[in-house]
């Protein structure tokens, strides 16, 4: 079976629509497919109701991607298989959300500062149904012709230390993990290999991580060196975390793509080991 169990839709900053998706992974063969927003369930049933209309089967687990602050980096929780109809739940990354548009207006004055001005309608439009993200002001920022490409928004001014970086008021990593267990989930530490961090903070993270309740943590993802996968690996099975794949899609291109997430190690339990995967 191929399993995806990262990706994103136009609830938050992928650019596709929960039928667009559907298709998507229909025609990429994927199998298992965990919609993860950022700090939502939004898009959930309607993925769930377009799947119901099509032929082939596709088991959609519920999720979301959690921002968290853990020293001083930004950290990632994906929840996945969670009851995303629990009002408790919902509420709380009703709040997260809240959180994150303040961020967006922080930002947004920085920018004015730094000479680019009104930029919140812009993003409010581009953003549409979903909750805005830096990558949605890194897409003004293009269309603005002021960066060539995303990357570079964050370079010169939406990454850390940068001139419209804001350091949010994201919750604990064990917060998340409650939310995310009191919601009936597992709690994944998103995209581990791409932080910007030694090895020996990474084990630390770990290490916090496990101390929390964690479940498990993302062994395979795109971007990862053979070297690199074999590390995360090795990583989970040292902290007796369970292994998750993802491939963190956010739209077409050409370094990522639905299900494209690589070999899952065959000496790792995998998170979804006692699921019941019925199709849908």
């Amino acid at each position: 079976m191929k399993f995806d169990l990262h990706c994103h839709s136009h609830y938050s900053d992928g650019t596709l629509s929960p039928a667009e998706l559907v298709t998507r992974a229909h025609n990429m063969q994927v199998d298992v497919l965990a919609l993860t927003d950022h700090d939502s369930v939004d898009g959930i049933h309607e993925l769930m109701q377009c799947q119901t209309e099509q032929s082939r089967p596709l088991t959609i687990i519920p999720g979301t991607e959690l921002s968290t602050r853990w020293r001083s980096f930004e950290i990632h929780i994906v929840g996945l298989n969670v009851d995303y109809q629990d009002a408790a739940f919902k509420k709380r990354l009703q709040d997260q959300a809240a959180r994150r548009h303040e961020r967006a207006v922080q930002i947004a004055d920085k920018l004015a500062k730094a000479g680019i001005e009104d930029c919140l309608s812009q993003v409010q439009r581009l953003a549409g149904v979903g909750h805005i993200t830096r990558a949605h002001f890194a897409r003004v920022l293009v269309q603005r012709g002021i960066v060539s490409q995303p990357q570079q928004a964050f370079n010169r001014y939406l990454g850390k230390g940068k001139r419209a970086y804001v350091n949010s008021q994201w919750i604990s990593i064990e917060e998340a993990v409650k939310w995310i267990h009191d919601a009936g989930g597992k709690a994944v530490v998103a995209h581990p290999g791409h932080y910007d961090m030694k090895t020996k903070w990474l084990r630390r993270l770990l290490t916090d991580f496990c101390a929390a309740g964690g479940d498990g943590m993302e062994v395979c993802h795109p971007g990862l060196s053979s070297d690199r996968q074999r590390l995360m690996a090795e990583l989970a099975n040292k902290y007796g975390l369970q292994g998750s794949v993802g491939s963190d899609f956010h739209f077409p291109g050409r370094w990522t793509e639905l299900g494209r997430v690589g070999r899952f190690p065959e000496n790792l339990e995998p998170v979804w080991k006692d699921w019941t995967l019925s199709v849908a």
